[in-house]
């Protein structure tokens, strides 16, 4: 005989928590990439590494986001960017 086990609200939180972690640790390894590799996988990366390879502020990313110059997504609360759009507008000056 089986016996059943009660799962409570406060267990299915503390799940959903751990989950998220766990796929925000997974987005942070996948996407935590040095740009100039020659890494064809990276499509977009994250804020940090942006403003690293761009050498830029948080507040000219926010711009350059704003004014609809690079695509982004924001995922988990995280914003990340397209290292094409990235590329072009590093070698094109305009940042």
């Amino acid at each position: 005989m089986q016996t059943l086990e009660v799962l409570t609200k406060a267990d299915l939180a503390q799940f959903k928590m751990q989950l998220l972690k766990e796929i925000e640790k997974l987005l942070d390894e996948k996407m935590t990439v040095i740009p100039n590799s020659n890494n064809s996988d990276v499509e977009w990366i994250r804020s940090k590494v942006t403003r690293q390879f761009m050498n830029i502020s948080a507040g000219t990313l926010q711009n350059l986001r704003i004014t609809g110059k690079i695509r982004f997504k924001k995922i988990l609360g995280s914003y990340y960017y397209n290292l094409h759009d990235l590329k072009n507008l590093f070698e094109n000056g305009k940042a």
